[in-house]
């Protein structure tokens, strides 16, 4: 693992900064979650009253510098993410915690972002506070062909309302990939681990349904799943395996896990570090055979500005807010990106 990380690292160098046609060449891609923490606009939407707090009249006083500032800070985040292996940054970049499809058209027009040619996947949720998972994809990169959405519905509580399940299905790499994009139900009580159990039997339902028509598709789960590798809902319903050597080719493991173990977390509460960003591969993208697209390794992304520096929250993800006032910071959530590799004949 070492002489690979040394040598993509040289590569990467040679590479500089010629973009998507150098890291083709490379055949390193990367795919990444962020959960940007209420990216609202600062229009009132009089059919969503979950909006409400983020207006200039609401609880945090929402005004559009505040929200220019915070479309900001995640455009530096999002254009870095994956960049130190790939010149041309991510391919695929799985959102959560978003307004619309409007703050993504504004997302993907702001400073860094800009010239990335990001393009947008989207469909309005049901969810109770309004806010909706997303995925920005680089056509240079990865070829979108289907997206859709699986709404969480549940007969054995027919009024809950949360996000749905997000499925963007292409090629990368010129191989199937598809990436499912996740934001499970919150932590809401004590009661609340059956729904995301009932989340995690969606996911699964999805990606058996992929694997039934091709076996060879490759598919990457990415989100907050608002629970830990080992609580039940990932490590039993969905089956995502701890280690590599238990994975089957058809099976799922959970490339976050090992880090979760090395005490590295995605957000910290009350003192304690979770781990709710994951990243979850199916089997067949394990293996040495590097001529087909293969896992190489996940990352949580941390960065010194990313963390807060001072206070009583100093070591913490720097969020946008605390308690009611505006911080000028990124999320309560750091990145999670996942690289993979294939080796290109000449």
């Amino acid at each position: 693992m070492k002489i690979l990380s040394t040598l993509f690292a040289c590569l990467v160098l040679w590479a500089n900064t010629t973009g998507a046609c150098a890291q083709k060449k490379l055949g390193v891609y990367a795919a990444g979650f962020y959960n940007v923490e209420n990216l609202w606009d600062a229009e009132d939407d009089p059919n969503n009253t979950g909006d409400d707090d983020f207006t200039p009249k609401g609880r945090y006083q929402w005004t559009q510098d505040k929200y220019e500032q915070k479309l900001m800070n995640i455009a530096v985040v999002l254009s870095q993410l994956g960049k130190d292996y790939c010149p041309a940054g991510a391919a695929l970049i799985g959102i959560g915690e978003i307004e619309n499809r409007k703050v993504l058209e504004d997302l993907v027009k702001t400073g860094p972002l800009r010239s990335m040619g990001y393009e947008i996947v989207h469909f309005e949720s049901p969810d109770y506070r309004g806010i909706d998972v997303a995925a920005l994809y680089n056509p240079r990169l990865f070829t979108l062909e289907k997206a859709q959405v699986y709404p969480y519905k549940n007969p054995a509580d027919p009024r809950f309302r949360t996000r749905d399940i997000l499925l963007v299905s292409g090629k990368l790499a010129s191989e199937p990939f598809h990436m499912i994009v996740c934001h499970w139900p919150s932590r809401r009580g004590s009661k609340s681990s059956p729904t995301r159990e009932f989340a995690a039997q969606i996911t699964k339902h999805i990606v058996d349904s992929i694997r039934n028509s091709n076996d060879d598709a490759k598919v990457l789960i990415v989100g907050d799943l608002n629970d830990d590798p080992y609580n039940k809902s990932v490590s039993k319903v969905l089956g995502a395996k701890r280690k590599m050597a238990d994975t089957p080719k058809e099976g799922l493991l959970n490339a976050t896990w090992k880090l979760y173990d090395d005490g590295v977390g995605s957000l910290c509460y009350q003192g304690q570090w979770n781990l709710f960003d994951q990243h979850i591969i199916t089997g067949n993208l394990l293996g040495a055979d590097k001529r087909t697209l293969k896992f190489w390794k996940t990352e949580v992304f941390i960065r010194p500005f990313l963390i807060q520096q001072e206070g009583k929250y100093k070591g913490y993800p720097f969020r946008t807010f605390d308690g009611d006032t505006f911080k000028r910071g990124y999320s309560d959530h750091l990145p999670t990106v996942s690289y993979f590799v294939k080796i290109i004949a000449d």
